[in-house]
This record gives structure tokens, sequence and C-alpha cells, in this order.
């Protein structure tokens, strides 16, 4: 297995458009092959003292934190699978950064191997 990782701020004005986006992009990356796809948001998150998922995307009032993630069968289906997203044209219209429901360069992502599942 393999596991790709996301974290993001969304205004709590555009949660229905991020919903509405994630929805959009979860049914394109299940058609690929991807084996689960989860979107979450912030229910019992508080700031740390070093870090933690607020300050780590600099959360600002009325922002919620969003963590996601995908899970492949492997890191090499994981690499097709994104390479067909990127080029589907169903979404085209989140290719524009201005476009979208949050603002993407305080969102933090990663590929992880699994170490413990059950």
């Amino acid at each position: 297995m393999y596991v790709d990782g996301y974290v993001l701020a969304v205004p709590e004005s555009k949660l229905a458009d991020y919903r509405k986006m994630a929805r959009k992009g979860g049914k394109i990356w299940k058609e690929y092959g991807a084996l689960e796809y989860m979107e979450t948001v912030e229910d019992d998150v508080k700031p740390g003292k070093l870090t933690s998922f607020p300050q780590a995307v600099k959360r600002k009032p009325g922002e919620l934190v969003v963590f996601s993630w995908i899970i492949y069968k492997s890191k090499a289906q994981r690499d097709r699978i994104n390479a067909k997203v990127m080029k589907d044209p169903r979404l085209a219209e989140f290719a524009d950064p201005k476009k979208l429901p949050f603002d993407g360069k305080r969102m933090f992502w990663g590929g992880f191997k699994p170490i413990v599942t059950m």
C-alpha cells in the first residue's frame, strides 16, 4: 500500500465549495484506481506549544483545517493514477490557483509508506 496525505486550511465560508471540489476529485481518483479517498475537517484540533495542524497551515480566524488522504495499492500505482488525474479535463476548472476555495500556498502534502496496518 501507499498513502498520499494532505493538510490545508479552508475558509468556513468556502467549505461547501471545497466539499464539491473534493467529491468531484474523489470520484475521479477512485475511477482511476485509488483504493480509498478521504477528506476530513477539523473537530478537535488545538494550537500546540511548538507545532500543530493549525500552526502548520497558518490557520487564520474563520478557517478550518482539512486533513485528507488517498490510499493506493503501491507507489507505482499512485504515480500512474496521479498522472491520469492531472491530465483529466474534468479537473481543468481547478487548475487556476486563484479559483481554488483555499490558499494552496499553505497546503502541504507527501507520500507515505505504511509501517503498521490493521
